[in-house]
């Protein structure tokens, strides 16, 4: 009975929140009969491989979605990677004792900032408040700054994640890629330690990040409630012994995270053969990234990402109201790959991030120092550096002056913030977590933000 139910629960839960919501096609039918900017756009499309190179699965189409070998995406990893994500009965390890059970996983991707912080620094543990989309969390005034769970670097969405082969900017989580031969390097480091275990950057960012971020997979919780079944039916190949654990939370969670597509952008509905979902405006946007901007010699692909990295000489997390002290790992930090890699041609150097959902973000860039989309295209377009502690050696060869009029930035803009704007994030909510806590924060300043108790 209790198997039966589950997977009724299952498949109802994976059909409404994913396979309802996606939308059907693969693409034009007839791409030869496009005529104007459709035909104009298409063409560059077909040269980069072809227009169905860019579609984003559904995110029930499993076997379309890239994933871990050794994590096989299933409804049922998603089902508990769903309600894990923002449970906030896993906060259980804070600094101080009122932070108990008042953050998540989502308290620093916010569903309604597009699963990023709405703030220049995320803020877990050590947190209050949230406002409506993240934008008002503050340090709670009772903690010392250096108690503080913030990260020494913007936190990127992570939405199309299942693009990506390695995590962080630097890119130094993940066994796999372009960190293979980098092995000597997976030390005295818990995010680093995890790379041990033989899974991709995905995973392995969503394992040790429970860990990091003051989590504990307490056995407590899961075994009086639904969560002992979550976790029953999405790892059956488990011993018992062996089921219940940060690596198998983990594990979950990236299952959920790889399936969160933003398959319903308009540049999505296009692709899949309606030539109405876009603007002309967009369109043009769109040409001109493919074409002029040459965006595309480093966004490409599904997700318009790139494994891998390049110096473009953004600023860096530092000056007013930015907490804490990174002073000891701040040469590693604004060195990026290289930080990692202790290679000096890796120095400064980023990861090419994905481009979905960005009109969310109020700050943009690896050090938040943009605050639009709008920013970041003008500062691309004079291709000057930001960093002054970047050398001009270091400098990517694509990052040139672009040379787009105002009305070319315009519609690049339009279709950046636009054409690639996904608004049913809801989709990708759960409903409820198996604690009954608030969600994603619980401390009392989030609950009366969100007017939940």
């Amino acid at each position: 009975m209790r198997k039966t139910l589950f997977f009724l629960y299952c498949t109802i839960t994976i059909l409404i929140t994913f396979s309802c919501s996606d939308r059907d096609g693969s693409g034009f039918e007839n791409p030869e009969q496009l005529t104007g900017m459709d035909a104009e756009l298409m063409g560059m499309l077909e040269d980069e491989g072809g227009h169905a190179r860019f579609i984003l699965p559904k995110s029930d189409d499993y076997n379309q979605i890239p994933q871990d070998p050794n994590n096989a995406i299933s409804s049922e990893k998603i089902a508990l990677g769903k309600k894990l994500f923002f449970e906030t009965g896993l906060a259980l390890a804070p600094m101080m004792d009122e932070g108990m059970e008042t953050y998540s996983c989502a308290t620093c991707h916010i569903p309604g900032s597009s699963f990023q912080a709405g703030i220049r620094q995320g803020i877990g543990d050590g947190g209050i408040g949230l406002g409506i989309a993240g934008e008002a969390r503050v340090p709670n005034p009772n903690y010392e700054i250096d108690l503080l769970d913030i990260p020494p670097i913007r936190v990127p969405n992570n939405l199309n994640v299942a693009y990506i082969e390695n995590a962080t900017w630097n890119g130094k989580l993940g066994a796999t890629g372009a960190n293979v031969g980098t092995e000597d390097l997976w030390v005295d480091d818990i995010f680093l330690e995890t790379n041990n275990l033989g899974y991709t950057g995905v995973e392995t960012q969503a394992i040790a990040g429970l860990e990091f971020h003051r989590m504990i997979v307490d056995p407590a919780l899961i075994m009086s409630t639904y969560y002992r079944d979550l976790f029953d039916y999405a790892f059956p190949e488990y011993p018992e012994s062996e089921r219940y654990t940060f690596e198998t939370a983990g594990l979950a969670i990236s299952a959920y995270e790889r399936a969160m597509m933003t398959n319903q952008a308009p540049f999505q509905d296009w692709l899949r053969g309606d030539v109405n979902a876009m603007t002309d405006n967009q369109k043009l946007g769109a040409v001109l990234f493919f074409g002029k901007g040459g965006c595309n010699n480093c966004h490409t692909g599904p997700a318009l990402n790139n494994n891998a990295f390049h110096a473009v000489g953004m600023g860096e997390l530092e000056g007013a109201n930015v907490f804490g002290d990174f002073s000891e790992i701040a040469e590693d930090i604004s060195k990026g790959r290289g930080g990692f890699t202790q290679n000096p041609a890796d120095d400064y150097k980023f990861k090419v991030p994905q481009l979905y959902n960005l009109r969310d973000a109020k700050f943009l860039g690896h050090g938040a120092t943009f605050q639009s989309v709008r920013e970041v295209v003008e500062y691309k377009n004079t291709a000057v550096a930001q960093n002054p502690n970047v050398p001009g050696s270091q400098l990517s060869n694509r990052f040139v002056p672009l040379d787009l009029t105002t009305e070319e930035i315009d519609a690049l803009v339009d279709f950046l913030e636009n054409g690639l704007y996904d608004a049913n994030m809801d989709r990708y909510v759960t409903s409820a977590i198996a604690s009954g806590n608030c969600f994603p924060n619980n401390d009392p300043q989030s609950q009366a933000d969100m007017g939940c108790n």
